[in-house]
């Protein structure tokens, strides 16, 4: 039986979801844990990981934009119109948060693939907090407080090719520049594998919507990968899924999981964990609202914005990327104070190992 468009994508959706489920749980690829390592312990590995997977999106989905296989302007991140103090805000929320749960939207769907039932609690918080900023009790302040602070521009991206592409060999250089500036980077091989990966799913993901699902009387809407929205369009899909179409996003997200659950399946790492104590469960909470607002305020999370929008060099991504970077350097500042001076903020370890949650 012939598929359709629409159902190649959703099993290229499986697959997609499947290898970042994977790779992410075997490498520990999450910017809570690069911005951790990074100013807690000075150990660069996950940022530079990051870093790498950021320029391999930029760079890989730019070429598909160039050569006119997808058009990136399509997408959700190159509105000309939007609230960039929302946006700003909604970042920091999201930084904020990430740290304080110990992880972002993507990471905690992997936390929980391998065993970890907080991230249970903190992906169900995400999902009904980002929709209740989206279309639920605070749709309408949100709706009011953006068009109060919106801002128009003649495009949501660069207007010229030479204004793009000098945008990418200077951003692009200095990537380049801060990965390669240690060379002990290239020796953490799971690190480097991983941010090769994980920037490639990016583009495959832009390639999937926009190439395999293009159809002239029912497209795929053009997307990538993002966990803010589609957490929540998951669980309301388990609630009424007669009510519903299956799309690329609540795909992902629950392929995720399941990679995630075989690949620590497969490494003998699955351990079912809870809460060791009552009183980590508020932080947890708190963590979790934050990036549901944050993520809905922002239009995507570490991963939407800071990959995925970021690869279509979209100035609110652009935004976005800064206020979450913000606003984990302020969470971490935070448990710097809370723990006194005497006692370091607690540090991962470098190489193969890392912490999968506190």
């Amino acid at each position: 039986m012939e598929l359709s468009a629409s159902e190649w994508v959703l099993w290229l959706a499986l697959a997609l979801g499947l290898a970042y489920g994977a790779i992410a749980q075997i490498s520990g690829f999450c910017l809570n844990s690069a911005l951790r390592q990074q100013l807690t312990s000075n150990n660069g590995n996950k940022l530079r990981a990051f870093a790498l997977a950021l320029f391999v999106a930029m760079l890989g989905s730019q070429t598909l934009d160039a050569q006119g296989i997808v058009d990136l302007s399509e997408s959700i991140y190159q509105t000309p119109e939007a609230s960039w103090i929302l946006t700003v805000v909604g970042g920091i929320l999201f930084g904020f948060g990430m740290i304080r749960a110990r992880g972002c939207g993507a990471r905690s769907l992997v936390l929980l693939g391998q065993g970890n039932l907080r991230s249970l609690v903190v992906v169900l918080v995400i999902g009904i907090t980002a929709y209740m900023t989206l279309s639920g009790v605070f749709g309408s302040l949100r709706n009011d407080l953006t068009a109060a602070s919106l801002v128009s521009t003649q495009t949501g991206t660069f207007t010229t090719e030479a204004g793009r592409w000098a945008f990418i060999i200077g951003f692009g250089g200095l990537l380049l520049a801060f990965i390669l500036r240690d060379r002990g980077f290239w020796r953490q091989r799971l690190d480097v594998l991983s941010g090769v990966i994980i920037g490639l799913l990016v583009v495959a993901g832009w390639f999937i919507t926009g190439w395999v699902g293009f159809d002239d009387f029912e497209p795929t809407p053009l997307a990538s990968l993002t966990f803010v929205a589609p957490v929540g369009a998951t669980i309301q899909y388990a609630m009424i899924a007669t009510g519903m179409t299956l799309n690329f996003g609540v795909v992902v997200v629950v392929s995720v999981v399941l990679g995630s659950l075989l690949a620590a399946k497969t490494t003998g790492t699955f351990k079912v964990q809870g809460f060791e104590k009552p009183t980590d469960m508020p932080r947890y909470l708190v963590g979790a609202s934050c990036m549901g607002v944050g993520g809905a305020l922002a239009l995507g999370c570490s991963i939407g914005q800071g990959l995925t929008g970021m690869s279509t060099l979209s100035f609110v991504s652009m935004m976005a990327l800064a206020g979450i970077i913000t606003g984990g350097w302020l969470a971490l500042k935070v448990e710097g104070l809370s723990v006194g001076s005497t006692k370091p903020v607690e540090r991962q370890r470098s190489g193969h190992q890392y912490e999968q949650s506190t």
